[in-house]
């Protein structure tokens, strides 16, 4: 899996950069096939951005941004989303996949 962060206008500190990719880390319970995680973790006019672009093989990325006036608010309701589209996603791969015709058992009458 590969990992990137971007800080633009922030300055992040080892803490909050070990927070995000801990949580990134975290990801890999809902056995999905994680290709990439971007971070993006902007500067606005009224506090700070945080956007989680997470490419999954065979479906479509997830992208979550939020934003919010505390860095550390924004990225734990961020991750928080993350976590659960990423478990959304991971129920609907598990249901669907319940499993095939020839595992069905004939009814004899």
């Amino acid at each position: 899996m590969n990992v990137q962060v971007h800080a633009k206008d922030v300055t992040l500190n080892s803490n909050t950069r070990a927070h995000i990719e801990s949580a990134i880390e975290s990801f890999t319970k809902y056995s999905l096939d994680i290709t990439s995680v971007n971070v993006h973790v902007a500067a606005e006019k009224k506090g700070v951005s945080i956007e989680f672009d997470i490419h999954i093989a065979h479906a479509q990325p997830v992208i979550i941004s939020q934003s919010d006036d505390n860095l550390d608010a924004a990225i734990d309701i961020a991750i928080d989303r993350a976590t659960k589209a990423l478990r959304r996603l991971h129920d609907r791969v598990v249901s669907h996949s319940n499993g095939s015709v020839k595992d069905l058992e004939t009814l004899d009458s």
